[in-house]
């Protein structure tokens, strides 16, 4: 795995070892940049369930101002940690090691242009994410959210309970990336 542009092009990043997390794969990760590419700079973006940190490096890389990572399994921050050393990000980016939905209760006033949700699949845990950020109103009518599932169907259909709208999807196998926006 390693970082696909901005200014640490290249970088090869650490992956978890195991079944407990499944890196989005480089294709998946381009196309979403690629979607997503005009609204990264200056952004403020979210990477939820953070994995290896992957994501929310890229968007450091591409010129997010403000990258927040939160991820519980604390091998994956150990992970994490040794990426944000290599790439330098330690004091740009902050992640939180602790369950989703404690982390977005620390969110006070904090308003996010891009949240990416990559959570366990076959778990409800992206319907609850969104749901407490909807209800603290961590989400704007600017604010892009972008579900990566292998459950499309499930998803769209709870999300059908949101003021959202679905403005793009792209599927790559298995994986599926859901785009949506306050309706």
């Amino acid at each position: 795995m390693r970082v696909i542009s901005g200014n640490l092009r290249g970088t090869k990043l650490y992956t978890l070892d195991g079944l407990q997390t499944r890196p989005t794969l480089d294709r998946v990760k381009e196309s979403l940049f690629n979607i997503i590419n005009f609204d990264i700079k200056n952004s403020k973006f979210l990477d939820l369930f953070a994995g290896s940190g992957a994501i929310g490096i890229e968007a450091a890389s591409r010129g997010a101002s403000k990258v927040v990572m939160c991820e519980k399994s604390k091998d994956a921050v150990n992970v994490i940690n040794k990426n944000l050393l290599k790439t330098k990000l330690q004091d740009e980016i902050k992640l939180y090691n602790m369950d989703f939905e404690k982390c977005i209760e620390n969110f006070i006033n904090e308003k996010f242009d891009i949240i990416y949700l990559d959570p366990p699949y076959k778990t409800d845990y992206a319907y609850r994410a969104v749901k407490l950020m909807l209800d603290k109103q961590l989400i704007t009518e600017e604010t892009i959210i972008i579900l990566e599932t292998d459950i499309e169907q499930i998803v769209e259909n709870q999300f059908k309970n949101f003021n959202l709208k679905e403005i793009n999807k792209k599927k790559y196998g298995r994986a599926c990336l859901l785009f949506y926006k306050m309706n």
